[in-house]
């Protein structure tokens, strides 16, 4: 393609003459309604309001126009127009992102993949697959359950497949089956020229290669601001014949840690392992009327064969006691399963019920939205709007360090929670040493916002200092560019910013997200 060469013109200059807004948003949409179809195009206030925002704190903006994209042909040919007419692009799947990385600074067209949603190939005796980028998490593991095969990489909410390549997704099973970077074979991406590339061969989905530049990784993690991917190629795991879980309260966090290196260097087939301090224990409590203990506790999966599971489950518990843990109450039946582990897959609702008036916005099945306010007895219910209550909202901190730093990380964030007399409680993927303090925080209140600010710049600081990372999972976005910076260095960003220039000159797909091309160093 011709875009692929580095440019000695200055990235400002063209940003000058770019215009951002088209001029006659009606020419727009019959314009890209000749391209996708009438059905397939829309700029009513309310899809452009629904396609403005994702599920995190950061305001609003929204795009000129929404296009709903069939096929990789349609996605061609209508970046193929934007970038005829230097129209912004922000691809859309399903709205689940947690750092504003669908939102429309400049408008333009908010492109949403949610219809490419076909599952292309399922090859069970490669374990692996080949589908649109629309295609969510729970639909491919209910199209393949009867194969005997998963797709582990579970970020909690029923994420599009696209989407969570594009944001390097993980979440719960990381520590066993790895993150998207690891589950990702081949991709095809559609350019900021239109042009279609395949990243890992034109028919590639060996399970190793040497062949060229590791394209697929520069794509997984780089959240539509390189190209718009259409389709991935992943691996798949098999299901375990049995699965056991466990709840281990701990005497303090310290202990919960060391426990947790432990029985990852036994060599248990350990497939999750999550942390909840004692002020989530109680939230969760409250919410799911549960009576945990109210302890830094420890919430465990392990997967194996019907053979030798309840073994594992006594070596994990021998293990837990060695470390202070004061119970290990275990199940392999699935509901006894579900029970044991309600407190965490609830954890966000009752953090955010424990301000009343805290609201969240759910996304059903066809990606409706309903706002929920969270009322202070602990329970859904909604509300009629009144001015005498001021929402709040979840902020939620995404910081990864080297699991033997989590005490020191920990430590720190409640005693800045506690110094700056703010609402936090902690979970963590405590296998893999990445940590949540979600924050339940009023966004209209100026001073408190500063204070979260202040909080997560902290948190992230101190997570570099420990040689770790900025964010674990959730991407960078809007809000976290500056910390890249700190992260990655001068040097670090300029090399990105020489990758950004080659592949989108124009600078129109999904601007103003993960690095600021209009900003020099």
């Amino acid at each position: 393609m011709n875009l692929i060469k580095v440019r000695t013109t200055s990235i400002s200059n063209i940003l000058h003459k770019l215009t951002y807004r088209y001029a006659s948003s009606q020419t727009l949409v019959t314009d890209l309604k000749a391209i996708a179809g009438n059905e397939n195009v829309s700029n009513s206030a309310s899809v452009r309001e629904q396609h403005g925002h994702d599920e995190s704190y950061h305001a609003g903006h929204e795009p000129d126009v929404v296009v709903f994209a069939q096929s990789t042909d349609h996605v061609s040919k209508i970046v193929k127009y934007c970038a005829s007419k230097h129209i912004p692009i922000i691809p859309w799947g399903t709205g689940t992102g947690l750092e504003g990385g669908v939102t429309a600074p400049k408008g333009g067209v908010c492109l949403n993949l949610s219809r490419m949603d076909k599952i292309i190939s399922v090859n069970p005796d490669d374990f692996d697959c080949t589908v649109q980028a629309g295609v969510t998490r729970n639909a491919l593991n209910t199209f393949i359950r009867d194969t005997g095969l998963q797709f582990p990489i579970d970020p909690g909410a029923n994420a599009s497949l696209g989407g969570m390549c594009a944001t390097s997704a993980s979440g719960t099973m990381a520590v066993k089956y790895g993150t998207m970077r690891e589950n990702v074979m081949n991709l095809e991406v559609v350019l900021a020229d239109g042009s279609i590339i395949k990243t890992s061969g034109l028919k590639g989905r060996s399970r190793k290669t040497s062949a060229g530049y590791n394209l697929t990784n520069l794509f997984v993690g780089q959240e539509g601001t390189l190209g718009i991917i259409t389709e991935a190629t992943l691996k798949l795991h098999a299901t375990p014949e049995a699965v056991l879980a466990a709840v281990a309260p701990f005497k303090d966090f310290q202990s919960a840690v060391d426990a947790t290196v432990a029985i990852m260097q036994s060599g248990l087939p350990v497939a999750r392992i999550e942390f909840l301090d004692e002020k989530m224990v109680d939230a969760c409590n409250r919410f799911s009327k549960l009576s945990l203990d109210v302890l830094p506790t420890l919430f465990l999966e392990f997967h194996g064969s019907n053979n030798n599971i309840e073994m594992q489950g006594q070596l994990a518990e021998e293990t837990c006691k060695s470390f202070e843990c004061l119970k290990f109450d275990y199940a392999t039946e699935p509901n006894k399963r579900a029970d044991l582990w309600k407190a965490r897959h609830n954890l966000f609702y009752a953090a955010l019920a424990l301000k009343q008036g805290s609201k969240v916005s759910l996304r059903d099945h066809k990606n409706e939205i309903s706002t929920i306010l969270l009322s202070d007895m602990l329970t859904f219910s909604y509300r009629e709007k009144s001015g005498s209550v001021s929402p709040s909202e979840g902020y939620i901190t995404d910081v990864c360090v080297p699991i033997s730093a989590l005490p020191r990380m920990i430590y720190l964030t409640n005693k800045e929670l506690k110094r700056l007399e703010l609402l936090g409680m902690i979970a963590g993927h405590v296998g893999d040493g990445n940590f949540h303090v979600v924050l339940v925080v009023d966004p209209k209140n100026v001073e408190e916002m500063e204070r979260v600010h202040e909080f997560s710049m902290i948190l992230a600081k101190e997570s570099l200092d420990l040689h770790g990372t900025v964010t674990g999972e959730h991407g960078i976005g809007l809000g976290k560019k500056q910390l890249l910076i700190d992260e990655f260095g001068l040097q670090g960003i300029n090399t990105m910013k020489v990758i950004k220039e080659a592949l989108d000159p124009l600078n129109i797909l999904n601007p103003g997200k993960v690095i600021d091309m209009n900003k020099s160093f």
